[in-house]
């Protein structure tokens, strides 16, 4: 039976697609930095180009990070209360440290941390997780799901014939289509006819 075996194998172990995810999952993220040189660099930036099957099992995997990162702003916005701008160290800060304050921000701020936690543990880069926080999830905060796109494209991979496809982040360059008017040509008003123009009044001018 084929119990628990949902998904694609892609012709490797388990142990080998979590850690390719992984790295896929990365590199898609770090797109996003723009002051990233060199050759590694990323053509256009939350974009990255792989196969149409590794395309399509790499998304679940990152949107599931998205969405975590999503339910810990609640958490952060409300620990943002309690914490202090102090540098570290200094004078302020231990203060700080000392206070209250630094109770209540401990438990508040402590989702957030095991959400981190969780993330890093499921891609192992520190910033990657720092985008993922701090970029991704403020931008997909009002968005229920979908938050990655699996474009095909004509090209096939010389070899194997494997499907080129483009997987990226959504809502950064979508464009808006212009619906057309569907209203019948005779509904039209064009510019040279006046809308305060009657028949009687065209008749007595031709009448003139």
């Amino acid at each position: 039976m084929r119990h628990r075996v949902k998904g694609r194998t892609l012709s490797r172990t388990a142990s080998h697609r979590k850690a390719m995810f992984r790295n896929m999952a990365v590199s898609l993220i770090r797109t996003l930095v723009t002051d990233d040189e060199g050759p590694q660099k990323a053509t256009v930036a939350g974009r990255i180009t792989t196969t149409e099957a590794k395309a399509k099992e790499l998304r679940p995997f990152l949107e599931k990070l998205i969405t975590l990162a999503k339910k810990a702003l609640p958490q952060q916005a409300a620990a943002a209360q309690f914490a202090t701008s102090a540098a570290r160290n200094s004078a302020e800060w231990k203060a700080w440290r000392d206070s209250d304050q630094w109770q209540k921000w401990n438990q508040a701020i402590a989702p957030v941390v095991n959400a981190r936690r969780r993330a890093f543990a499921a891609l192992r880069d520190k910033q990657a997780v720092s985008i993922l926080f701090s970029d991704l999830a403020p931008r997909f905060e009002n968005r229920v799901g979908g938050y990655t796109r699996v474009l095909r494209m004509s090209s096939f991979r010389l070899g194997d014939a494997g499907r080129h496809a483009v997987i990226e982040f959504v809502g950064k360059h979508d464009r808006v289509k212009q619906r057309k008017s569907t209203a019948p040509a005779s509904m039209l008003v064009s510019d040279s006819a006046s809308p305060d123009a009657s028949p009687a009044a065209e008749s007595e001018a031709a009448s003139s």
